[in-house]
């Protein structure tokens, strides 16, 4: 296994990580068991980050991946989120006052069966919360020692500045993949400026750079693809020539798109840690050969080609999930 910092922190962690949602959520129907054996099979293969939050599965998640490590706890880097929170209509909205985070904490640390997150992030930025008071309440959180490390996700590059100066960013956790290179534009390289790690969510585009998605009706009612607009009619047949010319690219490599893809976000810099996510052990054990496959300077520059910047027809979320975005 090879091992990355995460900044300019003492946090060092698999160059892999595994995402955790999907062992409750957005993705099909969850299957525990299968769930709790990948998480320890990551684990036996080297993988030592761990991702979760607390609105993954409405706290199920996080009780799941606090089963499954507690008896191996000194084995992983765990990462958690809070700010995400559902309304009572049903819908999410974003929470970053002090009094939530403080409690947040207590809840996730609850669930998760420990006595600190090496990890915490912020899910979402609160336009209504000065970003002051919301790294102050989680600067405080590691004073107490219920927190190691702090991240934010999805923000804006002013509002990581801000951030950072209040108390250091460990992390940044963003969309990226080689159809969604919108980090490119700013953030990566703030993020090398000031010393930060970058975490690469939803490497394999949802499971659609995998070449497993042929068609967009065969999804079950609760997966979020249904209602994500890459996903959509005309949208999901503009999508499918770029995973074809990957498939085309694999077999030439002798390796499966999915383990090109993530050699291609592996090779983007160092200080770059995907976080592909899954709940069966065959898939984990195919993402982790990712790791056998190099790139040369030739062919990264061929992938810049074949999927340039904005190359993705559609948003990567419906549009009251992307205002919450950016921010």
């Amino acid at each position: 296994m090879e091992y990355r910092r995460l900044g300019q922190s003492s946090l060092v962690v698999s160059a892999l990580g595994l995402g955790c949602m999907g062992m409750s959520q957005s993705y099909g129907t969850p299957d525990e068991a299968e769930s709790i054996a990948t998480i320890h099979h990551a684990i036996d293969r080297g993988i030592t980050f761990l991702d979760t939050a607390d609105m993954y599965g409405a706290g199920h998640n996080e009780e799941l991946v606090g089963r499954a490590i507690e008896k191996r706890r000194n084995e992983i880097i765990l990462a958690t989120k809070f700010g995400n929170v559902r309304l009572p209509d049903g819908s999410i909205g974003v929470d970053g006052r002090p009094e939530y985070v403080a409690r947040a904490c207590e809840l996730s640390l609850r669930r998760l069966r420990i006595p600190a997150i090496d990890l915490y992030y912020q899910h979402r930025v609160d336009p209504q919360v000065p970003i002051e008071e919301t790294i102050g309440a989680m600067a405080r959180l590691v004073e107490q020692g219920k927190v190691r490390y702090l991240g934010m996700s999805e923000a804006a590059a002013k509002t990581i500045r801000r951030a950072h100066a209040i108390h250091p960013i460990t992390a940044l956790q963003n969309e990226y993949s080689v159809w969604t290179r919108d980090p490119e534009e700013e953030i990566l390289g703030l993020c090398r400026e000031l010393g930060i790690g970058f975490v690469s969510y939803s490497p394999l585009g949802r499971g659609f750079l995998t070449g497993q998605i042929k068609r967009n009706d065969a999804f079950l009612p609760n997966d979020f693809r249904r209602v994500s607009p890459r996903f959509q009619g005309e949208n999901f047949q503009k999508n499918l020539p770029l995973v074809e010319r990957i498939e085309g690219w694999a077999r030439e490599k002798g390796c499966t798109p999915a383990q090109l893809v993530l050699a291609w976000v592996l090779a983007q810099g160092k200080e770059i840690v995907p976080i592909p996510g899954t709940k069966r052990r065959t898939y984990l054990d195919e993402n982790l050969r990712a790791l056998e496959v190099e790139l040369t300077a030739a062919e990264l520059e061929r992938m810049n080609e074949m999927a340039p910047r904005g190359v993705a027809a559609g948003a990567r979320y419906p549009e009251v999930h992307m205002k919450r975005v950016g921010i």
